[in-house]
């Protein structure tokens, strides 16, 4: 039987950036790689998270991080796909971007339509899981990214799940909320960043959950 092949398109959650030590998990800490252990030869998971990357807007500041802009290359370099797992939203909470819950998940819509519109990428059907990234915590405030995410993110992240999962009810997708996933927490060294053990935990819980869809 050929390998299922599972496209992880993400931001620095995806990408394991470690805000403990300001570098990156190792390749055998990271989410996407315990998942690839967890569910064994029968699937290859790929690993595209990049840090900053947004659902469609441009970054003012950094270039190259609006995912709409770099989903059908990422999707055509690695087809056939069997399943696209989308986890972003938590950097287009900043404030540069001034977008409410509501506007993010406009954002995420469009990209995860582009997505399903990418026909040649697909094994079959598309068949996509959107993943609303755990919320920011109040004390991320106290920390060195605040003034980078600015006065508003905590309660714009709060939002993303009910509008991630309206999208996903409209457009046929697969929904988790990674925030009540037992045990994912972030790390409390900027409060919007998975720890070492809420990467195994994911991994874990989607390992479980994975074989059901694909």
């Amino acid at each position: 039987m050929e390998q299922k092949n599972i496209l992880c398109f993400g931001d620095s959650n995806t990408h394991g950036y470690n805000s403990k030590t300001g570098g990156r998990f190792t390749v055998e800490e990271r989410w996407p790689k315990l998942l690839q252990r967890n569910l064994g030869d029968d699937y290859y998971v790929i690993e595209e998270g990049l840090s900053g990357r947004t659902t469609s807007f441009d970054d003012p500041v950094f270039e190259g991080l609006s995912g709409l802009n770099a989903i059908y290359p990422c999707m055509m370099t690695h087809e056939p796909l069997d399943l696209v797992i989308i986890m972003l939203g938590t950097n287009d909470t900043k404030d540069r971007f001034n977008a409410n819950g509501f506007i993010i998940g406009k954002g995420l819509e469009r990209l995860t339509q582009k997505a399903i519109d990418t026909h040649a990428a697909w094994r079959n059907k598309p068949n996509i899981l959107l993943v609303a990234p755990p919320p920011i915590h109040p004390d991320y405030a106290k920390t060195a990214v605040a003034g980078e995410m600015g006065d508003k993110c905590v309660e714009r992240s709060r939002a993303l799940a009910k509008e991630f999962k309206d999208v996903a009810d409209r457009l046929g997708c697969h929904f988790i909320d990674a925030g009540s996933i037992p045990g994912i927490e972030m790390y409390p060294y900027d409060w919007m960043h998975l720890s070492l053990d809420s990467h195994r935990i994911f991994a874990e819980y989607l390992a479980e959950y994975l074989p059901k869809i694909v």
